[in-house]
């Protein structure tokens, strides 16, 4: 069966385009110091940042948004499915968590919830490219399970062709 291709986009290009100087890094900012530990390969501290911060401030959505996207990024994925899935319960219309709590729903094949997640993130945000093309990998995955599905209960020829063609399509992403 083909890969799921998705895309995980976690920041606005405000957010991570550049690295925080030594200046900002000290100006209290907890998203400033995280980011400058993060660059210097201080990953530990970084996190230790954000979780303090969140503890005192757990209001602040970016913060705990960075704070699972570094999980993401260290290969905790479980957590950062904690900490997104708690996001999207305290900042139902937060549009990014949505998406980046799909990537990690879909990469662990709960596709069912990850269309849900997109749906979301699509309905809150029209022109979040990144959501609409995970969503229509989602989609893609969806028709290959019932056409594969629909095979096996009453094989057609209609329907081989189909699934031949949508695999044609996976593989070629």
């Amino acid at each position: 069966m083909p890969r799921l291709s998705l895309l995980l986009v976690v920041f606005s290009s405000w957010l991570w385009l550049a690295q925080p100087s030594a200046a900002q890094a000290t100006n209290g900012n907890p998203l400033d110091q995280a980011q400058t530990h993060w660059y210097a390969g201080r990953q530990q501290q970084a996190l230790d940042v954000l979780t303090q911060a969140i503890t005192a401030d757990p209001q602040q959505s970016r913060w705990r948004f960075t704070l699972a996207w570094m999980r993401l990024d260290r290969g905790e994925t479980s957590e950062a499915e904690a900490l997104l899935s708690r996001l999207v319960e305290d900042f139902p219309d937060y549009a990014e968590a949505h998406n980046n709590l799909a990537v990690i729903l879909a990469g662990r094949g709960d596709l069912d919830a990850a269309q849900h997640s997109l749906a979301r993130a699509v309905l809150l945000n029209p022109d979040h490219a990144q959501a609409q093309e995970n969503l229509g990998d989602v989609l893609l995955r969806l028709a290959q399970r019932a056409y594969n599905k629909a095979q096996g209960l009453q094989p057609q020829a209609r329907l081989q062709l189909k699934i031949s063609q949508l695999d044609a399509l996976m593989r070629a992403r």
